[in-house]
């Protein structure tokens, strides 16, 4: 008896073994996904896993998708393109605005009133114009997918503002060139900084406020170093940031069809407008965190949002011309993000 339960045994033990060395063997192709953000932030929770999982699925079991936030992998996050362009990474998700210069056409979508207030009508139009408008700046990567946040609202220490005129003199946080003209406009003075550095610069009254979406609120604790959230009628903001999901051209060059039949799937126009209503879901839910913790949401009425929109239309002419050396026709690039974002904001509507 005593041999059958030491033979049984050894045989659950070799069974074990196989298993284990299957579900190895499944995962053929193992990624790593770098970003600047913690591992319990909305982005990671609500966007990333979500997508890597899918991918996974969709795969059959060929991918596993491992994830390493807070620049666990070293580096900063103006780092992470080059990362994955060198193939430090094969993924990475990042913010394009941290390295100014690097896509001036992306741009054209953070800028104030070409971005209105739609995640979701932004992340299609970027879809649509990607192909022939903004595929030749991404080169040494294949974007998986590109998606803006919900935009841009004020948000203060201590200062309620209503008109272009109220930001007079206050140093604002922004982590891109556009952001940094459109504070400009504003008559205040723009601060870059990488956003986990905000926070203490909050404190420190290194800033007097930062030019960023709700969402960031809750990851940061921004509630407890400002008082004020300010954004245009109807949710208008003062323009956005996008972000980039892109894996190393090298590494997707080499992967079979069916793999990256795998990470297409996953990336689809259902996904980009699932990622829009995800950003703006982490945007109330931020604003929500900042209302109960006693600070004051100011929506400005559409007479004073319209003075913000004439304030900050010199910010688009000012794009335009500073692209123009790059061989890059702005004006006409501003009018196709426009349409794109009318179109897919009406059509998202429509459903």
């Amino acid at each position: 008896m005593l041999k059958l339960k030491t033979t049984l045994a050894a045989g659950a033990v070799m069974l074990g073994t196989i298993f284990t060395a299957d579900a190895v063997l499944a995962q053929e192709y193992v990624f790593k996904l770098h970003h600047f953000l913690g591992a319990e932030s909305p982005a990671q929770k609500d966007m990333l896993e979500p997508w890597a999982k899918r991918v996974e699925e969709n795969s059959g079991g060929k991918v596993k998708i491992e994830i390493y936030p807070s620049m666990t992998l070293g580096g900063r996050p103006p780092e992470l393109i080059n990362q994955v362009r060198d193939g430090v990474v094969d993924l990475v998700w990042t913010l394009n605005g941290y390295t100014p210069g690097l896509f001036p056409r992306t741009e054209v979508m953070e800028l104030p009133f070409v971005y209105l207030n739609d995640p979701v009508a932004a992340n299609l139009a970027l879809a649509d114009i990607y192909p022939d408008q903004l595929a030749e700046e991404y080169k040494g990567v294949e974007p998986m997918f590109l998606h803006s946040h919900a935009g841009q609202g004020i948000q203060t220490v201590s200062k309620e503002i209503r008109t272009p005129e109220d930001l007079a003199g206050m140093k604002l946080r922004i982590p891109t060139r556009t952001g940094a003209w459109v504070i400009e406009a504003l008559g205040a003075t723009p601060v870059s900084m990488p956003v986990p550095d905000l926070p203490l610069a909050l404190s420190k009254g290194v800033v007097d406020g930062a030019l960023i979406p709700w969402e960031i609120i809750p990851a940061l604790k921004i509630q407890d170093q400002t008082q004020f959230q300010i954004e245009g009628a109807d949710k208008t903001r003062f323009g956005t940031s996008i972000f980039q999901v892109s894996m190393n051209k090298a590494r997707w060059d080499s992967l079979p069809e069916d793999v990256q039949k795998a990470f297409r799937d996953a990336s689809d126009r259902d996904w980009l407008v699932e990622v829009g209503k995800i950003w703006r879901d982490i945007d109330e839910r931020g604003i929500k965190i900042a209302v109960d913790s006693g600070n004051t949401h100011i929506t400005l009425t559409p007479e004073e949002t319209e003075a913000f929109r004439v304030k900050l239309e010199p910010v688009v002419d000012r794009w335009v011309q500073e692209v123009a050396p790059q061989g890059i026709d702005g004006a006409a690039l501003v009018a196709t993000a426009r349409a794109a974002i009318a179109k897919n904001a009406t059509a998202a509507a429509a459903q």
